[in-house]
C-alpha cells in the first residue's frame, strides 16, 4: 500500500517550521515573486535556502510556486530565478502556464515540474499529454469526483496530487476576473482581494441610487461564497486510488491552521496504514478540525452526491483562539516558555495542543515575566511568559474558547 505525503502550505518561515513540527511530509511555498499568493509572507532567495536546509535534514521536501499566468514581463525576469531554484536544489516547480514551463526546461531542467490546479486538468488524456510533456506530478482540478481521479490514476503513471483541505474557490480551479475587474488586483498573479466574500446588492438601471439586497433572510446572502473542503473522512478512498499527495490549502491561513490541520491528517493518515481492516477516524479528529477558523465543511466535488457548495454568509466559524506557543520547556522547573500571542490571564483554563502529541487542558496558577521574572496576573499579545505545567513539546499551541463560539 502506498502513503501519500501530507502536502503543507508554509507562507512564511514560522508556518514552514510548524507543519514539520506537526506532521507534514512536504511544504509548498513561493518565493518574493511568480506565486499565486503574493500577499502572503513568502521567502527571500535566503530564507528559501534556509528552510530547504531545515526541511532536508528531516526529509521533508520542498516545492515551489511558479505559478502565476505570466506576462511578458515577468517572462523577461523568470531565467535568472529559475537558475537560482536549480542551483538550490528545490523538490520542485508548481508552474501553471506553458511559456513558465517551457522556462523553467531549460533553466531548471533537472527539477521536477508539477502541474498547477489553476491548468485545469479533468481528464485523464489531458493527463497523458502534460505527462508527454514532461510533467512528473498533477495537481488535480478540484472539480473531480473520486470515479474520475481514479480513472486518470489508472490512465497516468505522473504523481497525483489532490486537494483535501481549505477553502473552495466559485470559479473554474481558481482561474477568476473578479477581483481583478473590481479592485485591480489580478487573482491570476496571486494578488486576489476576494471579492466573492463581499455584499452584493442589485441596482436597477432607471432607479440609480436604489440599492435592492440580494437576500435569502433578512440577513443577505453572499452570492459567491463556497463552504470550506474536508476530505479527512476519504482518506481510505484516496489511498486505495493511489493519490501520491494530498494538500492542504492555506498560506494565507495562521500557524495556529496550519498545525491543527496538519496535525489531525496526519494523525488519521497513519492509524489507517497501520491497520487498514479496522480503521474508524477518530471523532475528536473531527472536532479538532472544527477549532480552526473556517466555513462550513462539505466534500467538495469528491462526493457527486453531497451538493451544496454555497455558503449564504461570509462569516466564519471561529471557536477558539491561539493565546500562546511554547518556545521551549524546562523539566528541571517544570515550566514552560511561551510567546503570548492573544490576552493571558491567571485562572483562564487553556487547551494545549502538542506536536503530534496528546491535547490536555491546564489552569493557568502561575505565570511570571520571561526576563525578569515579574509575576503577572495578565499578559497580553509579544509577552514571553514562564508557565508552570506539565510536560510539552515545544511549538505547542495554547488556545482558549472563543467568545464568538
Amino acid at each position: 500500500m502506498k502513503i501519500p505525503e501530507i502536502l503543507a502550505p508554509a507562507g512564511n518561515m514560522e508556518k514552514a517550521i510548524v507543519a514539520m513540527e506537526y506532521g507534514a511530509d512536504a511544504l509548498y511555498l513561493s518565493g518574493k515573486a511568480f506565486g499565486m499568493r503574493a500577499k502572503a509572507g513568502n521567502f527571500s532567495l535566503q530564507e528559501l535556502q534556509a528552510v530547504l536546509a531545515i526541511a532536508h535534514e528531516r526529509g521533508v521536501k520542498v516545492y515551489v510556486t511558479v505559478n502565476i499566468f505570466a506576462h511578458n514581463d515577468h517572462i523577461d525576469s523568470l531565467p535568472k530565478y529559475l537558475a537560482k531554484l536549480e542551483d538550490l536544489q528545490v523538490d520542485g516547480l508548481i508552474v501553471a502556464d506553458v511559456g513558465v514551463m517551457a522556462l523553467a526546461k531549460e533553466y531548471a531542467p533537472s527539477l521536477p515540474l508539477h502541474l498547477s490546479t489553476q491548468a485545469n486538468t479533468v481528464n485523464y488524456r489531458a493527463a497523458k499529454f502534460w505527462e508527454e510533456l514532461g510533467i512528473a506530478r498533477l495537481v488535480m482540478a478540484r472539480e473531480l469526483t473520486r470515479d474520475e481521479i481514479a480513472r486518470v490514476r489508472r490512465e497516468t503513471q505522473a504523481e497525483i496530487e489532490v486537494f483535501v483541505h481549505g477553502a473552495m474557490c466559485m470559479a473554474y480551479s481558481g482561474r477568476c476576473l473578479l477581483s481583478n475587474v473590481l479592485t485591480g488586483r489580478d487573482a491570476n498573479l496571486g494578488e486576489c482581494a476576494q471579492s466573492c466574500r463581499w455584499r452584493y446588492a442589485v441596482m436597477e438601471e432607471k432607479r440609480p441610487g436604489q440599492y435592492m439586497p440580494i437576500e435569502e433572510d433578512q440577513g443577505g446572502t453572499h452570492i459567491f461564497n463556497s463552504k470550506d473542503l474536508r476530505l479527512v473522512e476519504y482518506i481510505p478512498d484516496l489511498v486505495q486510488i493511489g493519490v501520491d499527495s494530498l494538500k492542504i490549502e492555506g498560506r494565507m491561513k495562521s500557524s495556529y491552521y496550519v498545525a491543527t490541520v496538519v496535525r489531525a491528517y496526519r494523525q488519521a493518515l497513519d492509524l489507517y496504514a497501520s491497520d487498514p481492516a479496522n480503521y474508524i477516524l477518530p471523532q475528536e479528529l473531527l472536532e479538532e478540525l472544527d477549532k480552526v477558523s473556517h466555513r462550513p465543511y462539505y466534500s467538495g466535488f469528491f462526493v457527486p452526491s453531497e451538493v451544496g457548495i454555497h455558503r449564504p454568509t461570509g462569516s466564519y466559524i471561529r471557536a477558539y483562539d491561539v493565546v500562546g506557543l511554547v518556545e521551549s520547556y524546562d523539566s528541571k522547573r517544570g515550566e514552560a516558555v511561551v510567546a503570548v500571542r492573544n490576552r493571558l490571564s491567571l485562572g483562564d483554563e487553556v487547551e494545549v495542543m502538542q506536536p503530534l502529541g496528546d491535547v490536555f487542558k491546564h489552569q493557568l496558577k502561575q505565570m511570571a515575566k520571561a526576563d525578569t521574572g515579574e509575576f503577572l496576573a495578565q499578559a497580553h499579545a509579544n509577552y514571553r511568559v514562564c508557565i508552570p505545567m506539565n510536560p510539552v513539546k515545544p511549538y505547542s499551541m495554547l488556545r482558549i474558547r472563543s467568545v464568538e463560539d
